[in-house]
């Protein structure tokens, strides 16, 4: 038997982010034939060299190509409401295939791409990310890691439960947490012991983790809609460019006639993505997402695109899920509370608070449909594309600045 310390990562297919599966399930029905490329890409300095990771990453590669779900987990999949039969079955039958992503080395860097059908590529992300990360801390030292570990997560704890009072006191706009930290998670035993603690601690407070294993191991509500992918993917199906994500927020209103209703904005910007957020729209989806830019002004700006809609601000919701802490989350609370309701995801902070710095991993879909797609961010450091020339063209279609 392997100890812990070689033990393979990967424990299920269904640890995965749930809207992996939401995106796959539409993806699968509407455009089931498109082609993808996607890339590993680590943005920050490293204790020592990826590529001394790559022989160990084909190693947990070629485990997970061995998995399937379990009947157990597709019965799990079936009792989600927006989930459907035909797409059970796929999973059913389905396996990552192993040749359709590679592994190798340049430079010092760990290098990984996976190309191929789209719906047998894009599941590849979220196990690529917390396999790297946790093989490349099981290598650093492990002195003294859990213990502060556990003190920074008491701290969390106390720093929730010393608001509670406050933060129920108002039965209309609830403070809602969620995890959202198994991409860049320190370990899994480690995200488990995590999850457990805040469901505990804060049940009124806690109210779910996009990772599927952990929701259904313990009887949480897993939470996600869509990512940035599945609306770069329509930069590529036949649609003029300027209209890509109309099409996109379609395609979903589609699918899920009415769940699964928060809907990204940052692909080619807030402004951009509130020039096609119509009416339409506004009334279909229960709200937005937010993942880059300062939020505070992201949320005023939703707001009012709500009330120029007409539309009361206190019937949709704001989620927020880019680099929160605990303080961080409540004082966006406070901000908000009794204009419109709030749900906040935490990734990092919650899984991976160590002494060991967090890596600042990701993997990005960069071409589908054998063009280029790309994503504008509103914070400095998050587009990632390949082609300078499709970039230029993206911006000026939707008259986005220059922001990294």
């Amino acid at each position: 038997m392997r100890d812990a310390q070689h033990q393979p990562v990967v424990r299920s297919l269904l640890e995965n982010d749930l809207y992996k599966f939401t995106m796959w399930q539409s993806l699968l029905h509407s455009h089931p034939g498109a082609q993808a490329e996607y890339s590993f890409v680590c943005r920050n300095a490293t204790a020592f060299p990826l590529a001394e990771l790559k022989e160990e990453v084909e190693a947990e590669l070629d485990h997970l190509c061995t998995l399937n779900f379990t009947q157990d987990e597709l019965d799990y999949l079936s009792s989600l409401r927006f989930i459907k039969s035909d797409f059970v079955d796929f999973l059913t039958v389905f396996r990552f295939q192993r040749r359709f992503i590679q592994v190798s080395t340049h430079n010092g860097q760990l290098v990984i791409h996976a190309t191929g059908p789209l719906v047998h590529v894009m599941g590849f992300e979220i196990f690529v990310l917390y396999i790297v990360n946790e093989l490349y801390f099981r290598r650093l030292d492990q002195t003294s890691v859990m213990d502060v570990a556990r003190q920074r997560l008491d701290t969390k704890v106390t720093q929730l439960c010393a608001a509670e009072t406050e933060l129920l006191d108002d039965g209309k706009f609830p403070f809602m947490l969620f995890d959202f930290g198994l991409r860049r998670r320190y370990s899994g035993a480690w995200q488990e012991e995590v999850v457990q603690r805040f469901a505990k601690a804060a049940p009124a407070l806690f109210r779910g983790t996009s990772n599927v294993y952990l929701a259904k191991q313990y009887g949480l509500t897993p939470i996600g809609t869509m990512a940035h992918e599945y609306l770069q993917a329509y930069q590529s199906f036949g649609f003029r460019l300027r209209d890509f994500q109309k099409a996109a927020l379609e395609g979903w209103v589609q699918e899920y006639r009415g769940d699964l209703g928060t809907a990204l904005t940052d692909v080619v910007g807030m402004d951009a993505f509130l020039n096609d957020f119509d009416l339409y729209f506004a009334k279909l989806f229960d709200g937005l997402r937010h993942d880059s830019g300062d939020p505070t002004e992201w949320g005023e700006k939703a707001i009012a695109h709500y009330k120029k809609l007409r539309i009361d601000p206190c019937t949709k919701r704001l989620v927020f899920s880019d680099g929160l802490n605990v303080p961080r989350a409540i004082e966006l609370y406070r901000h908000f509370r009794g204009r419109i309701q709030t749900s906040f995801g935490i990734g990092t902070d919650l899984t991976n608070d160590t002494p060991h710095k967090a890596l600042n991993i990701v993997m990005k879909i960069t071409a589908c449909n054998g063009q280029p797609v790309a994503k504008l961010s509103d914070s400095p450091g998050k587009t990632l594309c390949d082609d300078e020339t499709f970039l230029a063209y993206l911006r000026q279609v939707f008259h986005h600045p220059r922001v990294g």
